[in-house]
């Protein structure tokens, strides 16, 4: 919202200058994003009259100018090209101080000059001009320019919330500074047209849901060529809104002074009576700006006997529109519902004054009296004879009384404030109320559309009585450590292990592609956002691949051959019961396993790489069993198990995937539930023993298809107290061993706290060992 501050004066002058005014908007919550005069700083330039206008002797484009600036006769060369006798214009005099120009007496190809007739541009008021400022007949010679033209102004821009609607006009904004300052309000004085005509406009309004209030009438004998007045040109400029003809002018001079949006038909144009209608699917409109529409059954109309004439609320049509020939007017104020406008202007593609308005909310206590303002602005600058005013109105908006408990009020702004200052505020808004059990039952005016509940009444208390006058109080509260259970790692230290492998983290969306959850996960019914930010963001993620890879593209691209990402982030998943968020951890690695160097060959990443990155995450013994996974390439996919919970994948990425993402080189995978690497051991004393370990090396010959994982668990399970370590360090295929078998090398250790173990001891426990693997993987010693 732009406006001028000599215009918001005119209604309310408070005791504050320029920058103290712009200081108490923002503070009451009319932020003013902008202030700028509307002129640079300039003295000595007044109103001046060309007498006589005289070619140079020596230049064929300069002149010699006598000019009348004020009870002295000067002359001034003068190289516009519209200098001439009888022209009254701004003179600049000697001494005075342009923007990057010094007037002085200067000699001009032989001639003396005693000053410069200036232009716009050089007044720093336009970016353009084509010759000096011509100024009206009736200008007073020898009055300070910025007088005479009201350069003394400010312009502000405020960055309205959406729910202050009511301050997108003066009115509004004046309204606003009474309640804030406490100075009176001069609004505009609004007088009832005399009827003095007989023709008028019959209205039918068959959606009257969608238009509960239609004003109109006809102002016929205008006279559409009349010069819009200097002094609202000025108010609409310095507003944004640039002059068109006086009747398009003055419904939008009565759009930003009371926030009520007008439009003026030309009679002659219309064909039969109005009517306010929705319209019929594939109806046509050629609009204002020179672009036709297809409407639809939802899209509300103004119409006449031949189809519709106006896009209601949002922009008016080219075929009834107002021009130098129009004689008649029918002139229209009316009040569109929020709902009905929301979106449609933007539908199609269109964005105007009126439709921002309507979208947010109009007054429509106000409907009537801009139709009247209007009509008088159009009687005194165009002429003419009003017709009577045609009505249709139904159901208007109810403005609910809402209750402000004065205990709640004082709960959430925790400030002193008693309730006769609550009442003195509310009643500077103008609002109505009555005082009952500690509570003020209020009714907000119609312009007030905003006021719904009580945390609305509440903020009105807070900006009026001051947001910078409310205390900024130390909270005062006993402190205390918070319990860090010692065996519950932070997210933070998943990190740092991450991060010490050499990864580096990335944060990517939770929503992600469909397409994604599709091929990465088989997920056939991802969890779908209703309102999506982009189509390739549509839904939430089941894991946190997609992201990774779409990262590590993204990264290649750009000439980076090696990788090693993660992300610590949430998946969703749906279950029977509703829908589940799990924190997760997931890692990629690509390229070769160490950086490029002299040290060591180029090798690159591994399945045994990746496997050693996510065990290292891990503080308890964990299982790798092999299993199919979507994502991952068949024959190196393992499911990772806790105890007998799966709580996590690891695997090289699909060969289908690898071509997809255009990927040269293995990618290896894993996501692991953060619970279960967060699960962290508490250290318990152990007597270390004075006795030395008995080592034996046991080579078993078993199945291909046996796992030596599932034999040394096999093992820890009997929970032999000597046992130490049973660790595999050998696998052989080949000369001793049968087809389709394999030798398995595994060391085993024992050790005794209290004694040294004798032969007998490690054998009772190594034959313990063999029987176990014989019964249970018909394993044999080699």
């Amino acid at each position: 919202m732009q406006f001028s501050e000599q215009w918001l004066r005119s209604m309310v002058n408070p005791a504050l200058d320029t920058a103290q005014l712009g200081h108490a908007l923002t503070m009451a919550g009319l932020e003013v994003e902008e202030l700028t005069p509307v002129a640079p700083a300039f003295s000595q330039i007044v109103v001046a009259e060309i007498l006589e206008a005289s070619k140079h002797p020596d230049a064929d484009r300069l002149q010699v100018c006598k000019v009348n600036v004020g009870g002295e006769i000067l002359q001034i060369v003068c190289g516009a090209a519209n200098a001439r006798a009888g022209l009254k214009a701004p003179c600049a005099l000697v001494g005075a101080e342009l923007p990057g120009i010094s007037i002085k007496q200067a000699k001009v190809r032989g001639v003396e000059s005693f000053g410069m007739m200036c232009s716009a541009k050089e007044l720093g008021i336009a970016t353009e001009a084509n010759g000096i400022l011509e100024l009206p007949a009736d200008a007073p010679v020898g009055q300070d320019i910025r007088e005479y033209l009201d350069l003394n102004d400010h312009t502000y821009t405020l960055k309205l919330t959406p729910n202050r609607a009511d301050c997108l006009s003066i009115l509004g904004i004046a309204r606003d500074v009474v309640a804030m300052t406490g100075a009176p309000i001069q609004a505009p004085v609004i007088q009832v047209a005399a009827v003095t005509s007989q023709l008028s406009k019959a209205v039918t309004v068959t959606a009257s849901e969608a238009c509960p209030a239609y004003y109109g009438r006809v102002v016929e004998g205008v006279n559409a060529k009349a010069a819009t007045p200097d002094w609202m040109v000025r108010r609409l400029e310095r507003s944004g809104i640039r002059s068109i003809s006086a009747l398009v002018d003055i419904t939008n001079y009565v759009l930003l002074e009371l926030g009520q949006p007008l439009h003026a038909f030309d009679l002659n144009l219309l064909q039969g009576d109005i009517q306010v209608r929705l319209a019929q699917a594939g109806e046509k409109l050629a609009l204002l700006n020179d672009t036709e529409i297809t409407l639809k059954a939802d899209d509300l109309v103004i119409a006449d006997a031949n189809g519709p004439v106006a896009l209601a609320g949002i922009m008016g049509g080219k075929s009834t529109s107002v021009g130098d020939a129009t004689q008649a007017i029918f002139l229209e104020s009316a009040f569109f519902t929020p709902d009905t406008l929301a979106g449609k202007a933007r539908r199609l593609g269109l964005s105007t004054d009126s439709s921002y308005r309507f979208e947010r909310g109009v007054d429509f206590g106000n409907t009537l009296q801009a139709l009247e303002r209007a009509t008088a602005l159009v009687l005194e600058i165009c002429g003419g004879k009003a017709g009577a005013v045609t009505t249709s109105t139904s159901q208007l908006p109810v403005r609910k009384q809402v209750s402000l408990r004065y205990e709640r009020l004082i709960s959430v702004l925790g400030i002193d404030i008693s309730a006769a200052q609550v009442g003195q505020l509310l009643t500077q808004l103008g609002f109505v109320y009555s005082e009952a059990d500690g509570a003020f039952n209020v009714s907000a005016p119609s312009f007030r559309f905003d006021i719904a509940r009580e945390e609305d009444l509440i903020e009105e208390v807070a900006r009026l009585h001051g947001y910078e006058h409310i205390p900024a109080l130390t909270p005062v509260a006993s402190q205390a450590m918070l319990i860090a259970p010692e065996a519950q790692r932070h997210p933070d230290h998943l990190r740092d292990i991450m991060v010490q492998q050499g990864y580096q983290e990335v944060i990517t969306y939770s929503f992600v592609d469909a397409a994604w959850e599709r091929d990465l996960y088989g997920n056939q019914q991802p969890i779908a956002l209703k309102n999506p930010i982009a189509s390739n963001l549509s839904v939430m993620r089941s894991g946190l691949w997609g992201g990774l890879l779409d990262t590590l593209s993204y990264n290649l691209n750009r000439q980076q051959s090696r990788a090693l990402l993660f992300e610590l982030g949430s998946r969703y998943e749906r279950h029977a019961q509703g829908y589940a968020e799990t924190l997760t951890l997931s890692g990629l690695c690509y390229g070769n396993a160490l950086p490029e160097q002299w040290g060591s060959a180029a090798q690159a990443f591994d399945f045994y790489d990746a496997k050693a990155h996510a065990e290292a995450l891990f503080a308890q013994p964990v299982r790798f069993v092999a299993e199919q996974h979507p994502a991952l390439h068949p024959g190196q996919t393992a499911r990772i198990y806790a105890g007998e919970k799966a709580v996590g994948w690891l695997g090289k990425l699909h060969p289908q995937w690898q071509q997809q993402y255009q990927l040269n080189q293995a990618c290896f995978l894993f996501e692991i539930d953060a619970e279960a690497i967060q699960i962290s051991h508490v250290p318990a004393y152990q007597e270390v023993s004075k006795f030395l370990p008995v080592r034996r090396d046991l080579a078993m010959v078993v199945e291909q298809n046996i796992s030596a994982q599932d034999m040394i668990n096999a093992i820890i399970a009997e929970k032999i107290p000597q046992l130490q370590t049973v660790k595999l360090f050998d696998v052989y295929q080949g000369k001793g061993v049968p087809e389709n078998k394999k030798s398995l090398a595994f060391l085993v250790l024992m050790q005794d706290t209290g004694k040294t173990m004798v032969d007998e001891e490690v054998d009772a426990i190594v034959s313990q060992i063999l029987k176990n693997w014989s019964s249970n993987f018909s394993a044999a010693l080699r």
